[in-house]
């Protein structure tokens, strides 16, 4: 199957935390940098999820924010990967902005044209990715 969304990260799962209704699924990129995701136990069941076993996460751009300056910022976001970024394509009304995250990993952002304006994103420049966990698909092979 083919996707639309822009992120996908293989990785492996290294935790498994289940609640009454959602779990907790960690994944760990190459490069270490986890990636949290919460589904439903129905579909932790249904793919047959276990710790130790290979996934990716999926994550569509728009659903990414980006910033500057947030290692040390305290937020609801599970998700923050920072890095450096490699590419921006402006538009009238949104912006692509493309960060390396390590391990030759790359995430993809699309925003607004006003806030990549305001944060002054160019390449070779450093910015840190947030998304919530509620965002991130989990996806096996």
């Amino acid at each position: 199957m083919n996707i639309s969304a822009r992120n996908i990260f293989k990785g492996s799962i290294s935790s498994i935390v289940k609640g009454a209704v959602n779990s907790e699924v960690t994944i760990t990129l190459a490069s270490g940098a986890p990636i949290v995701s919460i589904i439903t136990i129905g579909a932790v069941e249904r793919l047959g999820l276990q710790e130790g076993m290979a996934a990716s996460a999926i994550i569509k751009a728009s659903t990414v924010i980006l910033g500057t300056n947030l290692h040390d910022a305290k937020m609801s976001a599970r998700n923050i990967l920072c890095g450096t970024v490699t590419r921006v394509i402006d538009g009238p009304v949104s912006c692509e902005v493309d960060l390396e995250i390590g391990g030759g990993e790359v995430l993809s952002a699309v925003i607004t044209h006003g806030s990549a304006e305001k944060l002054g994103f160019a390449e070779g420049g450093h910015a840190c990715a947030i998304f919530k966990a509620s965002s991130v698909i989990v996806g096996i092979e």
